[in-house]
């Protein structure tokens, strides 16, 4: 019986992978996927690999900051480069597609900064387990039209590898939770705007703040629909029982709150979807 690659393994993989690229782009979120790929990329290429930030309603400024911290902390060179998404109504009207349009214009966004540094490439932090289908991600769709290689991904690892591989290099954000843009607390046919995405920050921002990890905040119309990790649903039940968290909600545009008593599940929103029916499950040519 084969073993299981150890982490040193896996990471001389990327590395073999990144090797042959004379330089790359990487469209880097700061998330632990996009970062190992970033880290990598600067271990092979040196100053020819370069990160890329979109900077959007749609990303929490408080995550553009950490993405200088984290490119910083590796060594890696940066640029954080304005997208327009908002500017597309298929975007803005929010359709169980919407991360097409998204990951269209972050990664044209990413292509013209690579052109414009003369680099060979553009990669993303999609994984193995990203890849397998087991979720909605028409953003892939995007980075195929796109010409982006995804490293993790075509080395096979998984997002337990990524979290492995990042701890043995000491990567500062190796055990980060997952996230994803801020238009994701919106339910599909909500329109994307300014403030709705600023309205579900506040909340999450508060919440990290008291020390919550996993953290999604669902607009719902007037009401917020809270998810914190399983284990930390008591302590939320206790903090919403003080008049603070109601202020913040409140601070931040909605009427009422609600906690989902099972915690935070990632792509809960997707739940609402007909994969096999939706006449949008492909992209409009």
């Amino acid at each position: 019986m084969t073993s299981k690659p150890s982490p040193a393994e896996l990471a001389e993989r990327l590395r073999a992978f990144v090797a042959p690229f004379s330089s790359a782009a990487v469209a880097f979120s700061a998330g632990v996927d996009s970062t190992l790929v970033l880290a990598i990329a600067r271990d092979v290429l040196g100053e020819r690999a370069l990160g890329v930030t979109g900077l959007s309603p749609s990303v929490a400024p408080a995550e553009v900051a950490v993405a200088r911290r984290v490119a910083a902390a590796i060594g890696a060179r940066l640029e954080i480069a304005p997208t327009n998404e908002m500017d597309d109504p298929n975007y803005v009207a929010n359709p169980s597609n919407r991360c097409f349009f998204c990951k269209t214009e972050l990664y044209a966004v990413t292509q013209r900064v690579a052109e414009a540094h003369g680099l060979a490439v553009v990669f993303n932090g999609t994984n193995a387990d990203d890849a397998s289908g087991s979720d909605w991600r028409p953003g892939l769709i995007a980075a195929d039209e796109a010409g982006v290689r995804s490293p993790l991904a075509e080395v096979g690892l998984t997002k337990d590898d990524v979290r492995a591989v990042a701890a043995h290099l000491g990567l500062p954000n190796w055990d980060k939770p997952a996230l994803a843009c801020l238009a994701s607390r919106l339910p599909y046919g909500t329109s994307v705007t300014p403030k709705r995405l600023a309205a579900v920050d506040k909340v999450e921002q508060f919440l990290r703040q008291r020390g919550f990890r996993d953290v999604r905040a669902r607009h719902h119309g007037p009401t917020v629909r809270l998810e914190v990790e399983t284990t930390a649903v008591p302590r939320l039940r206790a903090l919403a029982e003080t008049r603070e968290l109601g202020s913040v909600v409140e601070a931040a545009g909605f009427s009422s709150f609600d906690i989902e008593a099972d915690g935070f599940r990632s792509g809960r929103l997707n739940d609402a979807l007909d994969r096999t029916a939706a006449p949008d499950a492909e992209p409009p040519r």
